[in-house]
């Protein structure tokens, strides 16, 4: 399994321990996306920044609907094509590899490590400031899914 992680708060007022933290998950901006492999480090890093993110886990479903909408190649801002990796034919076995942690996205060349979000259209049904077991949509959410399909 991989975890799709957004960043849901901006960079004002964050202390620099999870600056850092967000640096190495490669979250330096607000509404960008990444996946990250299922292992302890990982989901330490992500307690650590609970309170700035929201993470789930993803689905095949999701990991191709930003490979093919939100992937981008180094140097340029918009999104294009870009190419798959030896023994993959589509995007498709591309999505269920990284989905299965056979595949990361450091391994993909040519290909950044982050997907670019808009802010959801129709706006956040539940609060931004809060935890996802308090009302809200940060930390573990189990409905991030949905919100992400809003904002691609």
């Amino acid at each position: 399994m991989a975890y799709l992680v957004v960043r849901i708060r901006g960079t004002v007022n964050v202390p620099s321990f999870a600056t850092t933290t967000l640096r190495y998950l490669n979250l330096t901006k607000k509404y960008r996306a990444t996946l990250l492999p299922e292992n302890a480090q990982y989901l330490g890093m992500l307690r650590k920044v609970k309170n700035i993110v929201a993470w789930t886990v993803a689905d095949p479903k999701i990991i191709m609907e930003l490979l093919q909408k939100r992937a981008r190649k180094p140097g340029q801002n918009h999104g294009s094509d870009f190419d798959l990796p030896h023994g993959f034919d589509s995007i498709e076995p591309l999505a269920l590899a990284i989905s299965e942690n056979r595949l990361s996205m450091s391994d993909i060349p040519g290909l950044k490590p982050w997907f670019p979000l808009h802010p959801p259209r129709g706006g956040f049904k539940r609060k931004t400031k809060t935890q996802y077991k308090e009302g809200g949509v940060l930390g573990e959410d189990k409905l991030l899914i949905d919100l992400v399909r809003k904002m691609l």
